[in-house]
């Protein structure tokens, strides 16, 4: 493969004020990851420490193998949620490595609210474990949440994807014979019950770790017994009476210690096959990706140059180069594995969709992953176009992301409008793992196009009935639209909600892919197959 010849020039005042603009950018990513992490009530940690409770950090150091990676997803979910009171969602989930082995760590942080699930607990739990069922990952559990927060049920408790799917994904994950192994360190009370009751193997701390169906309150509430937490769902009852759980331990290192033990039991899974080499680092610093991305989302830029900047060696195997330009598609090596790169230079027109979709089926020949680099306003509209079949190709294209069966991973690394999101493997996609960078945007279409769009709507209207939209009835209906557009089209809002695994630093986004071809490397590629593609 030829090195890719980078034409940046980062002497410049452009890359200088881009880097500038984009370090800022990231300073305050990483600041509002560390307070997520870490910015808790000192009562909230007082209470930890007066129940001899280790942190949620402090448990997954004791977890990990030393010296490991550990690829934490949706950091700041329900960060723009619940006036911004319950951090990462009260819970941590993770890609690491536990005795040797890649595991999904799912972990409830009880310094959130006793580790109550709110909705968007939930859908991060699922999420991970959805992650872990499309990937074969073994899962550890550290539970220790005080149950659903109750004046929410009705926003996580009935739904086909609220909190009875974890449950289901855990069958799903037994019956695949993917193993799980739960380390019970506080209460598991109502539906977190099954959580160890359903894992292969469950771990239970005498002392603050306890299992049942309804706690001492509930149960003299509805049948006048009296019980306490012990009696009724204490380690030594579990370990000795019910057989709910496997091992009692006398305090959390233990308790982690004989986890660590059992999954070091764990049969080693025979990965998916796909061409490799030894890694090798990129030619170019991906610290000069903060030059490369514009300061303004509408700024258009060569993603040639964040290529070279995430591949080994920066080099490139460029396909099609000359025919559809506005999508560049080509391989390379990611950490010695094999890629194919979908990355958008412009809007999509029908050549470049019809090459995409042939590249993807080439990918899928070849049993070779997929990443897409978004940066699209969407597929090219109008009579031209339409009278090209603009539809039809960007059908096929849709098609083909649909219907791909090698693993796909997307990053959001500047705009991401309209049906191109879909084109390119947005969410809906089924993309294994999907990150967005600082100043990414997703939205139907741009800010100022949806407000235009409204205004021009109205003023037809208006036109009918012989009268005009003055430039007063024009500002109240253009300005709060636009506001409204920019504040939910941010990557703060997206990773808020779950539409990503988390933000990224642009210069950690190659580590971050490393990790994650790997894992899904645990699960078998299947043989490509296809729907129906419009001629």
């Amino acid at each position: 493969m030829k090195r890719i010849e980078s034409k940046l020039n980062t002497a410049s005042a452009q890359f200088r004020a881009n880097a500038e603009h984009n370090r800022k950018l990231a300073a305050e990513f990483h600041e509002k990851e560390r307070a997520a992490r870490f910015d808790r009530p000192q009562r909230d940690i007082d209470r930890l420490r007066k129940q001899g409770k280790l942190t949620v950090r402090e448990r997954l150091d004791l977890l990990l193998d030393p010296g490991t990676p550990f690829l934490e997803l949706s950091t700041l979910a329900a960060g723009e949620s619940y006036d911004g009171k319950v951090p990462g969602a009260g819970c941590m989930t993770g890609i690491g490595v536990v005795s040797g082995h890649e595991v999904l760590v799912n972990a409830g942080d009880a310094s959130v609210k006793g580790g109550a699930w709110y909705p968007q607990s939930v859908k991060k739990i699922v999420r991970a474990m959805d992650i872990a069922i499309e990937n074969h990952i073994p899962v550890v559990h550290l539970c220790d949440s005080a149950g659903g927060f109750l004046p929410m049920q009705s926003e996580f408790f009935p739904d086909k994807y609220h909190a009875g799917r974890i449950f289901r994904n855990q069958a799903v994950l037994s019956r695949m014979g993917v193993q799980q192994v739960a380390v019970v360190l506080g209460h598991c009370t109502a539906g977190g019950a099954y959580i160890p009751a359903l894992s292969d193997y469950s771990v239970i701390k005498r002392g603050t770790g306890a299992i049942f169906l309804a706690g001492p309150p509930l149960v003299k509430s509805a049948t006048g017994e009296e019980n306490t937490v012990d009696e009724l769902g204490g380690a030594d009852m579990h370990t000795s009476v019910s057989g709910v759980a496997d091992y009692p331990a006398g305090s959390e290192e233990e308790a982690i210690a004989i986890a660590r033990d059992v999954v070091a039991q764990f049969k080693t899974p025979d990965k998916a096959r796909v061409e490799s080499q030894e890694p090798e680092a990129p030619y170019y610093d991906p610290a000069e990706l903060y030059g490369v991305l514009p300061q303004d989302i509408k700024t258009q830029f060569d993603m040639h140059e964040v290529i070279a900047r995430l591949v080994d060696g920066s080099r490139f195997h460029e396909y099609q180069a000359n025919y559809g330009k506005t999508l560049v598609c080509g391989f390379a090596q990611l950490w010695g594995y094999k890629i194919g790169i979908l990355a958008n230079n412009g809007v999509l027109f029908n050549d470049s969709t019809l090459k995409g979709t042939h590249f993807i089926e080439l990918c899928n020949q070849g049993r070779t992953p997929i990443l897409f680099l978004q940066n699209i306003t969407g597929f090219m509209v109008g009579r031209e176009y339409e009278r090209r079949g603009i539809t039809k190709d960007g059908a096929k294209m849709i098609m083909a992301v649909a219907n791909c069966v090698v693993p796909k991973f997307t990053v959001m690394c500047h705009g991401s409008f309209g049906a191109g999101n879909y084109g390119m493997s947005g969410r809906a996609y089924d993309s294994r793992f999907l990150f967005s960078w600082p100043q990414s945007q997703i939205s139907v279409m741009g800010a100022e196009q949806a407000a235009n769009t409204l205004v021009d709507v109205k003023a037809r209207q208006l036109a009918r009935l012989g009268k005009t939209l003055t430039p007063e009835a024009r500002a109240a209906i253009h300005d709060p639209v636009v506001a409204e557009f920019e504040r939910k089209q941010s990557a703060y809002w997206s990773t808020s909600e779950i539409w990503d695994d988390g933000i990224l630093d642009p210069v950690d986004t190659r580590n971050a892919l490393g990790i994650a071809i790997s894992a899904t490397l645990n699960a078998p590629i299947g043989d490509p197959r296809y729907g129906i593609f419009r001629m």
